[in-house]
């Protein structure tokens, strides 16, 4: 999982994942906390897929990517 959110966050694809990595790492997370968080994003989206036997939703994993640092199974 983290080697797929260093690869998104390297190659700029989504840019999402790397606007929110530089955010989290401008509102103080450590570098492991801020991919971590990421990480939790992505899962949330693969959840998702799974358990709707749907396909990757991209508007999704930017809105669990925008919630962050709450997590996509956090409650509001």
């Amino acid at each position: 999982m983290m080697q797929a959110i260093e690869t998104q966050i390297r190659s700029n694809d989504p840019p999402e994942t790397r606007q929110t990595f530089e955010r989290l790492l401008r509102e103080g997370y450590p570098l492991e906390d801020a991919l971590k968080l990421i990480a939790s994003a992505l899962v949330g989206e693969l959840f998702g897929v799974l358990k709707n036997e749907s396909q990757y939703d991209h508007a999704r994993y930017v809105a669990n990517l925008e919630r962050l640092p709450r997590r996509p199974w956090d409650k509001d």
